[in-house]
């Protein structure tokens, strides 16, 4: 009986002569004829075998850069940016994230005997804000600190500036979620150095996808004024913005701007005393002004023009925004709850 190396070499030898001619339908060599039909059995067989592990091989390799979709209690969201999660996790097309305590996971199998083993109904901190069915909730980073690593890893999915991952000891994180009856699930979170030397009352901002255009980055940027105000500062946030951090801070400022002109009293107004009742820094009030084509210098001073039209649609706007209840807040400067009476 001839060696199956020996029928091989001769297979070879025959389709090298005959040049490959012959092509069937699904583009191979019409091998009949050219090798004993034992020879081209096993063939045929280890032709198989190779396609079912090279076609397993090929499904474990993400058919794009990284994660597509963030899967986060009911809502799957697109990302926007790559975030770098430790391990395999930053290349799975799809990451699951538990909703309660942040932790991830690479698959719906694991993510779900993750949600039924999780105690875990709204984040670590104080609960430092609450109004109706909505809260913030202070979390320090040097206290929880494996959270806020976990929250700053999702939020690098929708942030392309942002570069804050393992270092969050030195910032407190102030998180607001919307409760049902499953727990607190987060709508979105602002950061702040604990220590500013540049007055920044807000590090990094974030609404996630499902809450946004729907007033809750307006309530996240008007709960930090309202702790800088308690804290009888002014502030400003830290520098670059994102594109929608800008545009959510421009309008604020507008609004919170526009509304005050309406009830200020006297022919004059001082920045500084803006400034000072509003907790906006002077340059984020004199550059809101500019842009609206309210201030103009005259003869050697800036001055404030009250547009009547303008005003009046301000109040309009300020009458259908969402603000903070500062009768909610129990926060006292520094960081401190209020006492409970």
């Amino acid at each position: 009986m001839r060696s199956k190396w020996k029928g091989s070499q001769e297979l070879r030898e025959k389709l090298a002569a005959s040049g490959n001619e012959e092509i069937n339908e699904d583009r191979e060599p019409i091998l009949e004829g050219f090798a004993p039909d034992y020879d081209l059995k096993l063939f045929r067989e280890a032709q198989a075998l190779a396609a079912i592990k090279i076609e397993e091989e090929l499904s474990d390799i993400p058919t794009d850069r990284g994660t597509r979709y963030v899967v986060m209690g009911k809502y799957m969201m697109e990302v926007w940016y790559q975030s770098p999660y430790p391990g395999d996790a930053a290349r799975v097309p799809r990451l699951f994230v538990c909703e309660f305590c942040l932790n991830h996971h690479k698959s719906a199998t694991g993510a779900q005997r993750h949600k039924a083993k999780c105690v875990w109904r709204h984040p670590p901190g104080d609960e430092v804000y609450r109004k109706d069915n909505l809260s913030v909730w202070q979390v320090d980073g040097r206290k929880h600190k494996q959270y806020c690593q976990q929250l700053c890893l999702l939020a690098k999915f929708f942030l392309d500036h942002k570069t804050l991952y393992y270092d969050v000891e030195p910032f407190l994180f102030y998180v607001m979620t919307s409760a049902d009856h499953e727990g607190c699930h987060v709508v979105g979170y602002f950061s702040k150095e604990k220590n500013s030397f540049l007055n920044y009352n807000v590090s990094c901002i974030l609404t996630l996808p499902p809450y946004q255009r729907k007033g809750f980055g307006r309530l996240l940027i008007d709960f930090s004024y309202l702790l800088t105000k308690e804290e009888g500062k002014v502030g400003s946030p830290e520098t670059p913005l994102s594109d929608l951090g800008l545009i959510s801070y421009r309008s604020y400022w507008k609004e919170a701007l526009l509304k005050r002109l309406c009830s200020a009293p006297g022919p004059t107004l001082c920045i500084r005393d803006l400034s000072k009742d509003l907790a906006i820094a002077s340059s984020d009030i004199v550059s809101t002004l500019q842009e609206r084509g309210l201030m103009k210098y005259w003869k050697g001073k800036h001055i404030v023009l009250k547009k009547q039209d303008v005003l009046e649609e301000a109040s309009r706007r300020a009458a259908r925004a969402r603000c903070v209840d500062p009768a909610c807040l129990r926060w006292w400067g520094g960081g401190s709850l209020a006492p409970t009476r």
